[in-house]
């Protein structure tokens, strides 16, 4: 096989099934390389702040985020749609209880239209399986020393769902519009590997 992917065995595959999907009328020419580009164009943290950061100014666009997360994202023009089908969000929110930490321990499965292009340790072998084991042992490598008293939920993403993190507040932050707090939220902080 050539380097030059346009001309290799899965790529002749994904032609021909894309044309038979075309030529069957479930598909418009063109449609899927469109909601790709769609996708990958709008993808990036400052979509996950900005839900963030309503979150936090609007009690109630909080709770129905955290009961239907992919309803309410389109309050704020976002959605999961990124190829055929919808993905499923889950949204989960940082307390001084429990600290929430997301991985996909089978691959890294992960939300881009909200957080953009997953960061390589995401992906990497070592986070995707120590996370599970030892979440505090993690969280402290990435600089966040959390109180022993503070549970540490891990929810492992898949093909089918992904997750998100809304973290705490951070304090003396009441005067802040809603643009100034989406500019504190940090993409570790919505995987929660961070505090904000």
């Amino acid at each position: 096989m050539s380097a030059d992917h346009t001309s290799s065995v899965i790529s002749a595959r994904v032609r021909h099934v894309e044309a038979l999907l075309e030529g069957r009328g479930l598909l418009d020419e063109g449609e899927i390389d469109g909601r790709i580009d769609e996708f990958l164009a709008g993808g990036s943290p400052a979509n996950g702040a900005r839900i963030t950061a309503r979150a936090w100014v609007d009690p109630g666009f909080r709770e129905r985020l955290l009961a239907d997360a992919n309803t309410a994202i389109r309050e704020v023009g976002l959605s999961m749609a990124g190829g055929l089908q919808e993905q499923r969000l889950k949204v989960v929110a940082n307390t001084a209880e429990e600290h929430n930490v997301v991985v996909c321990t089978l691959c890294s499965c992960y939300p881009i239209a909200l957080l953009g292009p997953s960061p390589g340790w995401y992906k990497s072998e070592a986070y995707r399986s120590r996370v599970v084991r030892d979440p505090r042992g993690v969280l402290r490598e990435f600089g966040l020393e959390l109180p022993e008293r503070t549970r540490i939920s891990v929810w492992d993403a898949s093909a089918e769902s992904r997750y998100m993190v809304v973290p705490r507040r951070p304090e003396g932050t009441e005067d802040l519009s809603e643009e100034q707090l989406a500019a504190l939220v940090t993409r570790k902080g919505l995987i929660g590997t961070a505090a904000v």
